[in-house]
């Protein structure tokens, strides 16, 4: 080695903080609250921005009555409950809350029970299992606009290819979407085929995270495959069960887009739901009537929020 390069090693090793030295700024670092501060900033800012302001924002929206006068002018009179009030003493609290249950209740269950099947179908490897599975995800890529458009296509009472087929096997053509009798079921149907990628993807997902030991167990025992079904996969799948339906409910409570093409909550509001009348009052009757709007929001939030922690207080139960 030259002189040159023996100075130039001596040097750095010079400029190079001893371990001493350095154990002791990292001990700085990592122990200032400051650091701390420093890395939580940025998801504090966020939530303040996106979620508690928009929420403090609603519950304002609520207690005032605001129209569009009163948000040029900033001055909207202070009516503290009363939009809750209104809105639970309407004629449509009641049958809108009842729609809102229905339209939740059975959307869940049949989305559950018809995504489990399917991927405890798809769970044995097959040929074109990968395709048939990607072809299933198409209703979870398609835009909810081109969703409810082709359902209003396919479900309307002259044209629609569901009454055709109706017709082709003998039965009598439903309208579907201007009966009073049938409109909640026709968004209900089309809700149904748009959460079923969602449930399938991740109940199939659970199943893969169950090991093929038990599975080969319970076949030593002779269980067949509904006793193997009930007794194993069910059971070590509830976690991932729990968190699907918890998910699906919240998404299905603030459903708007499906119903609004479709039926607009009609006709004479046989399928409006909490959302969709929130949504109308708010821009679909060209008065928009904010406050009442945000009421029936933030109604909602609540009822989410009751199934968030009964669902929180389940998780702990278990655990414990």
């Amino acid at each position: 080695m030259t002189t040159t390069a023996l100075a130039a090693v001596a040097e750095t090793e010079e400029r190079a903080p001893s371990p001493r030295r350095r154990r002791a700024w990292q001990r700085t670092i990592h122990g200032s609250p400051w650091t701390a501060v420093g890395f939580a900033a940025p998801l504090v800012i966020y939530l303040i921005a996106f979620y508690a302001y928009p929420l403090m924002r609603s519950v304002d929206l609520s207690v005032h009555d605001y129209n569009v006068r009163a948000f040029v002018q900033g001055n909207a009179e202070f009516v503290g409950l009363q939009n809750y009030v209104d809105v639970i003493t309407s004629n449509l609290f009641k049958p809108a809350l009842w729609n809102t249950l229905v339209f939740v209740g059975l959307s869940i269950i049949f989305q559950y029970a018809i995504g489990l099947a399917l991927a405890v179908f798809f769970r044995h490897n097959f040929r074109l299992s990968g395709v048939l599975r990607a072809l299933f995800l198409v209703p979870w890529l398609l835009p909810l606009i081109v969703s409810a458009s082709t359902w209003a296509w396919m479900m309307n009472s002259d044209s629609g290819v569901v009454n055709a087929f109706l017709v082709a096997v003998g039965a009598d053509p439903i309208n579907w979407l201007t009966s009073p009798e049938w409109s909640l079921t026709a968004v209900i149907i089309a809700n149904i085929w748009l959460g079923i990628p969602f449930n399938l993807v991740i109940l199939y997902s659970g199943l893969q995270n169950i090991p093929g030991d038990v599975y080969e167990a319970a076949s030593l025992d002779g269980a067949g495959a509904w006793k193997t079904f009930w007794r194993v996969t069910f059971p070590l799948l509830r976690p991932v069960s729990a968190i699907t339906i918890l998910l699906g409910l919240v998404y299905t409570l603030k459903v708007v887009d499906i119903i609004w093409i479709m039926t607009k909550g009609g006709p004479a509001n046989s399928s409006l739901i909490l959302s969709v009348w929130s949504y109308r009052e708010a821009f679909g009757t060209g008065q928009p009537a904010f406050s009442p709007a945000s009421a029936i929001g933030n109604l909602l939030i609540l009822i989410a929020l009751v199934f968030g922690l009964f669902y929180v207080r389940l998780q702990s139960r278990e655990e414990h």
